[in-house]
């Protein structure tokens, strides 16, 4: 990922661990305006569903975070899903989600 800003890259290396470490779909993680990241994976429970995505969003809002610098998605799917970006969207409308596949590679940048 050498084009990358190195803040960039290391989201996108959380989401990637985050996916690996349970096997789930998606791995995403966030960048707050104070610089903390967030991490999560797809989460299916019976009695609760969230993309990794909204997860990563929730961890951070529960701790307190105002806004976001960026978010990351590591997915094998061709797009990153409608919710996912609005969850990220509700709280800081222009912050650019970065969409990487399983290797880490950045395949799309939405903004």
């Amino acid at each position: 990922m050498p084009d990358l800003d190195p803040e960039d890259e290391k989201i996108i290396i959380l989401a990637r661990s985050a996916r690996a470490r349970v096997q789930a779909e998606e791995g995403a993680a966030v960048r707050d305006v104070d610089g903390r990241t967030y991490a999560a994976a797809t989460v299916e429970l019976p009695s609760l569903k969230l993309t990794a995505l909204q997860a990563a969003v929730a961890a951070a809002v529960s701790s307190g975070a105002e806004g976001l610098e960026a978010a990351a998605v590591v997915t094998d799917a061709a797009a990153v899903g409608d919710l996912s970006v609005r969850a990220v969207r509700e709280l800081t409308p222009d912050a650019p989600i970065l969409r990487a596949d399983a290797a880490g590679e950045l395949r799309e940048t939405i903004r």
